[in-house]
This record gives structure tokens, C-alpha cells and sequence, in this order.
């Protein structure tokens, strides 16, 4: 009896060890993310003022155009090769899957939660489109940068080469699925009739829903992500295209027409051939600004897989002999900031508060709670359902918890700037975004915790 006592105080013991280490790895890192947001809002103070929106514009663009494609290319080329691109293939496959089983979820809360009905494809698209980008290098970064991480001493390596392997196919469905889901709602627009002509025009009196930030204005956290937002707006982004081209057949006729003209054969030929759904298919293909796909960690990322599935430009530019070393070596200096600075951007736009929204308390909780409570739950079926098919590489504890947080995070900031682009719910986004990513603090460490604990016992 006092043997079976003692057994059993020891395991207590033990497990009482074993969690609060857990609890340390799941903990600390999101506690450090916190106080890097929490010095970027303290110094954003109007009395402090170091970090002030012409600064936090200057950051977010140093971010953006330089620190994240460093970090990037540096990364994801040392770690790509041909046998591991193969190997990875399920990493976008598993974006793809959350963004569909966050989609259909989004449907639900907006059938439970009744928002606005122009809200409807705006709850859909905020409830199933979660980050990939740069939280979930920052909350890598604050993970491996512990001594007692399970992963390995090329934790931050193939934790970034694993985001960053992902981040093409999330940039694709925001720059086409997303882009067309979260079109201004007709009543917001005038169709003016002429000669069986429609043209959208926008409506003066919303003309200031999407009025462009000024130089005085803290930037808001979609155009700290994504600088180049309102350099991308255009008259045609941010007018009806779907519903003119669907449900108005003059329109695709005309565009047709339009595009017909001249005396080449081919053109004539497929005039006359090309079926009235195929013709307006093609019609919205062309109209989606694919010409926007190309950013510069975009390009990074290409550029670091066509560097690493070549052994031999691989070695010229990594590797301890490599003599191109310098040069990857500068850049991975540069690519360390990228998590400071990321977060403190982000504290600085957060500071300003949630700011008004149309969307309703109780839409705003329900996709806060689906996307960060509910989502998780699932995505933690599909991987281990993945891992038992032996889609996963067998040991990779990384690459297991990459694809476990790709379906954690908060709504994806470019989904915000999408709004700004489009010229609607640039309010409702910036509101949401900002209690997500409070509400985040809580659900991250809570989920990371029981993220560790499965890849430690895989």
C-alpha cells in the first residue's frame, strides 16, 4: 500500500513537471508576441509619439518590401530541394482545406447570426479565411527562440520554410476567390441604362466609407500589412462585377462585342463560337487583378524555390563554403527584424482602438468563436486524419505543428485589405480584426498547448 502510494505521488509528480513545462512552451511564446504588440501600443501614445503613423507607414513598408522577403528567401532556400517540395505537398493542400471547412462554417454563423444581409458574404469570407503569414512566422519566431523547444536546432528554419511554402496558395485565393466574394453590394451603386449599356457608378454619399487614410492618421492594420492597398484601388475594383456580368447579359454581350471587333479571323471565330457562360467566365477572369499576385515575399518565395531545387545554385549561396555566403548572410540579418517589427506594427495600429461597425455584436462573436474556438477543433482532425493516412513526413514535429496552426489563426489581415479595396466593410474588417486578435492572445496559448502535446506523442 505505501509502495503503491509512493508510485503514485512520484507520478503526480511527474506529470505535474510535464505540464507545467508544456504550459511554459505554450505560454511564453504568445507572452512575448503580447510584449512586443504592448511596447508598440505604448510607444504609439500620443504622448510618447516614437512610433507615429509616418514611422508605422515607414516600418510596415521596411516589413513588407524588405524584412519578410529576406527572411523568406534566406529560410525557405536553404531548406527547399526537390525531394522536399514533393514531400510538402500536402502544406498548401491543408491551407485549402481550412479555407473550405472555415467557409462552409462561415455560412452557418451567418444563417445562425442573421448580420446585415450585405453582410452575408462578408461574414463567410472573415469566418474562413485565416492568417498565414505574418503571425504565424512571429509566433514561430518566439517558439524556437526558447531553449527548451522540441524542435530541433533548425526550428526557425523549417518552421519559415513551411509558412512561406504556403503562402502562395493563400495569396492566390485572396487575390480571386476572396477578392470576387467581398463585391460591393449592388444597392450601393447606381446602374445607369444606356442604350443596353450598364455602368456602375459609385454613390456620393458612400464615397466617404472608403476615403483614403491620411498623412496624420495612424495607418489601420490592413494597410500596415499590405502598404500597397490603396495604390491598388481603382474605379473598376470597386464597382460591381458578378452581378453585372450574371444577371445583366448585355454587359458580357457588350464586353464581347467590344472585344471582337477588328478584322482578324480569330477574333470573329470566337465571337461566334465562344458559349455565353464560357464568354462570361472569361469576362470575370480578366477583370480579377491576378497582375497584383506578384509582391515581393511572393517573389522571394519563388525565387527561393528555384534557388533550391538546383543543388548547384543551392550551394552557391548556402552552406558554410558556399561563396556566394555573404550575401544570404546579410540577408538573414536583415530577416531577424522582421518579428519585432511585425509586432510592434502591429500594437501601434491596434492602439487606435476597434473603431465603429455595422456588423452587429452578435456576428462579430460568432465569427470570433468559430474562427478561433471551433476551427481549431477541426483542423486538429484533418492532420491527424493526414498523419494516419501517411501523408506527412514520419518525425517531423515542425511540418505537424505548421499545419496544426494554419488553422488557428485570426482572420487573414489581406482579407481586410480586400475590403479596402473594394471599397466596402473597411469599417466592419478593421473592427473585427482588432477583437480577434485580442481574443487571440488567449485561444493561441491555449491551442499551442495542446498542439505540443500531440506532436510530442506522435
Amino acid at each position: 500500500m505505501r509502495l503503491l502510494t509512493q508510485r503514485s505521488m512520484e507520478l503526480a509528480v511527474r506529470m505535474s513537471g510535464e505540464l507545467q513545462y508544456m504550459i511554459e512552451l505554450s505560454v511564453v511564446p504568445v507572452m512575448k508576441v503580447l510584449t512586443m504588440c504592448a511596447l508598440g501600443t505604448l510607444l504609439a501614445q500620443p504622448k510618447v509619439n516614437i512610433i507615429n503613423p509616418a514611422a508605422t507607414r515607414l516600418l510596415s513598408k521596411l516589413v513588407f518590401a524588405l524584412f519578410l522577403p529576406c527572411l523568406i528567401f534566406t529560410e525557405l532556400g536553404e531548406s527547399m530541394t526537390f525531394q522536399n517540395m514533393l514531400h510538402w505537398w500536402f502544406i498548401p493542400v491543408n491551407v485549402m482545406l481550412s479555407y473550405f471547412i472555415g467557409c462552409v462554417a462561415g455560412v452557418l454563423v451567418a444563417l445562425i447570426c442573421k448580420p446585415p444581409a450585405q453582410f452575408f458574404r462578408f461574414t463567410v469570407v472573415m469566418t474562413g479565411i485565416g492568417n498565414s503569414g505574418n503571425l504565424p512566422l512571429a509566433i514561430i519566431g518566439s517558439i524556437c527562440h526558447g531553449q527548451s523547444q522540441p524542435f530541433g536546432n533548425k526550428c526557425n528554419q523549417s518552421g519559415v520554410a513551411y509558412v512561406a511554402f504556403s503562402q502562395w496558395i493563400a495569396v492566390i485565393v485572396l487575390y480571386t476567390f476572396v477578392y470576387h466574394m467581398l463585391e460591393p453590394p449592388e444597392e450601393f451603386y447606381e446602374l445607369v441604362s444606356d442604350e443596353g449599356e450598364l455602368d456602375a457608378s459609385v454613390k456620393r454619399n458612400n464615397v466617404a466609407l472608403a476615403a483614403l487614410e491620411t498623412e496624420e492618421s495612424m495607418p489601420s492594420v490592413t494597410s500596415a500589412e499590405w502598404p500597397g492597398v490603396f495604390s491598388a484601388m481603382t474605379e473598376e475594383s470597386r464597382t460591381p462585377l458578378l452581378s453585372r456580368v450574371f444577371r445583366y447579359p448585355s454587359v458580357s454581350s457588350h464586353s464581347s462585342a467590344v472585344e471582337g471587333d477588328g478584322d482578324s479571323p480569330r477574333a470573329r471565330v470566337r465571337c461566334l463560337a465562344e458559349p455565353r457562360v464560357v464568354r462570361k467566365i472569361r469576362v470575370v477572369a480578366e477583370k480579377t487583378p491576378i497582375r497584383h499576385l506578384m509582391q515581393p515575399p511572393i517573389i522571394a518565395s519563388v525565387l527561393a524555390i528555384f534557388v533550391g531545387i538546383f543543388p548547384n545554385t543551392n550551394a552557391l549561396l548556402f552552406g558554410d563554403d558556399a561563396p556566394l555566403g555573404w550575401f544570404t548572410d546579410s540577408l538573414t540579418i536583415l530577416g531577424a527584424a522582421l518579428v519585432p517589427c511585425v509586432m510592434l506594427v502591429l500594437g501601434g495600429t491596434l492602439s487606435v482602438g476597434p473603431g465603429s461597425s455595422e456588423l452587429g455584436m452578435r456576428t462579430t462573436i460568432g465569427i470570433s468563436v468559430t474562427r478561433l474556438v471551433l476551427l481549431p477543433l477541426i483542423g486538429i482532425g484533418v492532420v491527424l486524419l493526414a498523419h494516419k493516412l501517411g501523408v506527412n513526413p514520419h518525425g517531423d514535429k515542425m511540418l505537424m505543428f505548421v499545419l496544426l496552426l494554419q488553422h488557428t489563426m485570426p482572420t487573414a489581415i489581406l482579407s481586410g485589405a480586400m475590403t479596402s479595396m473594394r471599397g466596402y466593410g473597411e469599417r466592419e474588417a478593421s473592427a473585427l480584426l482588432f477583437w480577434q486578435h485580442v481574443s487571440a492572445v488567449v485561444t493561441i496559448a491555449a491551442y499551442i498547448l495542446i498542439y505540443l502535446k500531440i506532436v510530442t506523442q506522435l
